[in-house]
């Protein structure tokens, strides 16, 4: 049984609602937990990679790109979870794990199952919440994974989105 029914959460899904690219992100981090994040990438067969501004480059261990100086350029990790998928994630700081995924590539129950696994794979090897709000609305999550009931769950009402 899936975590979530694509009729009961399209309204998630859809980019004219919640924007083309939410916001996914795990809160109160550390960078132990950014280091076990790129662990799971290398080791899970995700196609992934890491670019400092623009620039493909090995991936460093997370302590050195969280503690890059002010100013210096953007690291984002890109990882393709499954074939047509992305996700970007920011390294903006220890304190939180921040990524967009697009809706446009996560239609249909398959993109529902794809995301699901997705943040409840991250979830469980964080042992946190992961959680999807509305692009640029970290203020309202609407679904995200729940580590005590070891799910992906609607964190609000899809009809009221």
């Amino acid at each position: 049984m899936p975590d979530l029914l694509w009729d009961d959460v399209k309204n998630f899904f859809d980019p004219q609602v919640m924007g083309a690219l939410p916001d996914v992100c795990v809160t109160d981090t550390t960078a132990e937990d950014w280091q076990a994040l790129y662990d799971l990438v290398r080791t899970s067969g995700w196609t992934w990679a890491y670019r400092e501004d623009a620039v493909e480059r090995p991936l460093p261990p997370a302590r050195e790109v969280l503690s890059r100086p002010a100013g210096a350029e953007t690291a984002e990790l890109r990882v393709r979870p499954a074939p047509g998928v992305l996700a970007i994630f920011r390294m903006l700081s220890a304190g939180e794990i921040d990524f967009d995924v697009d809706l446009r590539e996560l239609q249909g129950q398959q993109g529902v199952d794809t995301l699901c696994a997705f943040l409840g794979t991250i979830g469980r090897r964080l042992g946190k919440a992961v959680v999807m709000t509305a692009e640029g609305d970290h203020g309202n999550p609407v679904l995200g994974f729940d580590p005590v009931a070891d799910r992906v769950m609607p964190l609000a009402d899809p009809r009221l989105v």
